[in-house]
């Protein structure tokens, strides 16, 4: 979802690892690695995609999954952590009010005015995808401030 709106084809970004087996170097047992899994979100207060790249680049774990048997977020909501948005929306959420707080005292931004446009479809489309699939409520709206003076 990250290049509909443009024309480019992003392929600057890394591969997941080919292999869905536990790798042979990983010697870092389950209950340590939830620990630590847990640590980084409550110490740290990391998202679950900075927790994995930092398992990924330190600990050298290229995946949780084939390790523990579930993923990140599965780990966090079964220790009690329950995020109230998925982190994608999220950050689609933030990206938009922190347009919105730029286009305020830049009001003739025109390119920003299109940027905030296109984020806020995409978070209206994928709010959608969450909702009926109850991740996020039914009734969850967006409240969308589309371009200022067209």
């Amino acid at each position: 979802m990250a290049r509909m709106h443009a024309h480019t084809r992003g392929k600057s970004h890394s591969t997941r690892p080919t292999s869905k087996s536990v790798p042979t170097w990983v010697s870092i047992s389950h209950s340590d690695l939830t620990t630590n899994i847990i640590k980084m979100y409550k110490e740290d207060g990391l998202t679950a995609s900075q927790i994995g790249i930092i398992l990924r680049d330190e600990y050298g774990i290229p995946l949780v999954k084939p390790i523990l048997g579930k993923t990140i977020t599965d780990v966090l909501r079964e220790n009690g952590i329950k995020q109230d948005m998925p982190e994608d929306l999220d950050r689609l959420v933030k990206k938009a009010l922190g347009l919105q707080r730029h286009l305020r005292t830049h009001n003739s931004d025109r390119r920003n005015v299109r940027s905030l446009e296109l984020i806020e479809s995409k978070i209206h489309r994928l709010s959608r995808y969450y909702k009926t699939r109850d991740k996020i409520d039914k009734n969850w709206k967006y409240a969308a401030v589309i371009a200022q003076a067209q």
